[in-house]
């Protein structure tokens, strides 16, 4: 089975003195329909000072070697700003994706952190955090909604697949790359949509 490299949020339980990564079981039970294993990847394998290339021989670039995953998931779960260690993990680990080509999905605040890393940046949206509604565009129909910042422009290489009723940008693809963001949480319904489940499966696919 071939292997998708997912990225986790921090929880700090500061009544234990822990700091832990965690990533929701569903997400992984979601890679796992479309026919990948997931492994979780670590926020502790990056410098908070060392962002600016993925260098060869890293502790984050020498276990994806190892692993030699399909596809990124950058998982959901908090705004970017939150926590250093898991935004410095994330950007480096995009570096590398885009160093290797490696096709990648980002899920809510991956496809925030996505566009961050392209260059673009998020504003706050009141209407999206829990609840439902219609996209509409190249990806359409229902999705679930728990944010409270929206990408504010599409980002330079990318390209908008799905728009909101109110035109908030709910979808983008690289215009080169197997890169997409999707800004609904496809892991958080009662049953994983065959449209994202597909799109997952399509976006990883190996030849």
């Amino acid at each position: 089975m071939k292997v998708v490299a997912v990225t986790q949020r921090i929880d700090v339980l500061a009544d234990r003195n822990e700091i832990r990564d965690s990533v929701d079981q569903s997400l992984m039970r979601f890679i796992s329909e479309a026919g990948f294993l997931p492994l979780s990847i670590p926020n502790t394998l990056v410098n908070q000072n060392d962002i600016s290339d993925a260098k060869d021989g890293s502790p984050l670039e020498e276990l994806l070697r190892k692993i030699n995953p399909v596809g990124v998931v950058l998982s959901g779960g908090g705004n970017i700003g939150a926590n250093c260690d898991r935004d410095v993990t994330e950007l480096q680990l995009l570096n590398i994706a885009y160093k290797k080509q490696i096709p990648t999905l980002g899920i809510c605040r991956g496809m925030q952190m996505i566009a961050f890393w392209a260059g673009s940046s998020t504003h706050s949206v009141q209407s999206h955090i829990a609840t439902r509604h219609s996209i509409y565009g190249e990806i359409s129909g229902e999705v679930n909604s728990f944010h409270s910042k929206s990408v504010k422009d599409c980002p330079v290489g990318f390209e908008v697949v799905a728009r909101s009723l109110d035109n908030e940008i709910e979808a983008i693809r690289h215009k080169k790359l197997k890169w997409e963001g999707w800004m609904w949480h496809p892991e958080r319904e009662r049953r994983f949509a065959e449209r994202d489940v597909g799109g997952l499966r399509d976006l990883f696919k190996t030849e």
